[in-house]
């Protein structure tokens, strides 16, 4: 076989794995801008949040009337990150190496980073300020994992992709309030925001 006919051969082997590799460098890159909702092709929350209290012992308590949307949000203040990543519709991303910030509704916001870095607190810090919600992350390939300890003592775990040439973002989450038996799997999709004045 000539040179010619196997260079044929491997070129669109070789332009997919250099995509791919340049895909997977852009991620942190690409995931910065703001993003909206995709409920078509997101999870419902309160459908997601019943099946892990079902699936803990407890009893879903939306009866088949009461189909309120946000029902389960609004729960104690040490819950409230797991409302914003769970139910906010709009998520803006600023990245600048090592540190995120993701921003949602309401002015809330988290700050974490991804060089490695450890939580310090003090058992006074604690009880004096009630204790605070702690993230940090890392890069996976081309996904960013990011690790939550929520004020209430429980955790998340949340992994974004990014999908359609970068204009689409799934996010899948594992969610584990303190007082739930059962974690909530949940996945959330959103579409990158353009225009946006």
């Amino acid at each position: 076989m000539s040179n010619k006919v196997l260079l044929l051969l491997f070129f669109p082997s070789l332009v997919l794995m250099s995509s791919v590799g340049l895909f997977a460098q852009n991620i942190s890159e690409g995931i910065i801008g703001a993003w909206l909702i995709n409920e078509e092709l997101s999870d419902n929350t309160d459908d997601m949040v019943g099946e892990a209290i079902e699936a803990g012992g407890g009893r879903d308590s939306r009866g088949f009337f009461n189909r309120k949307e946000d029902f389960y949000r609004g729960g104690p203040p040490e819950h409230e990150l797991y409302d914003r990543i769970s139910y906010d519709d709009v998520l803006r991303i600023e990245y600048e190496e090592p540190e995120f910030l993701f921003s949602y509704q309401d002015d809330y916001s988290r700050v974490f980073h991804t060089d490695g870095r450890r939580r310090r607190i003090t058992a006074n810090d604690f009880y004096s300020e009630g204790g605070q919600d702690w993230s940090s992350a890392n890069w996976e390939d081309d996904a960013l994992i990011v690790e939550a300890r929520p004020r209430d003592g429980g955790f998340t775990i949340e992994i974004y992709t990014l999908e359609e040439n970068g204009n689409r973002l799934r996010v899948e989450m594992l969610i584990q309030p303190d007082t739930f038996n059962a974690p909530i799997n949940l996945v959330r999709v959103f579409d990158r925001i353009r225009n946006q004045d």
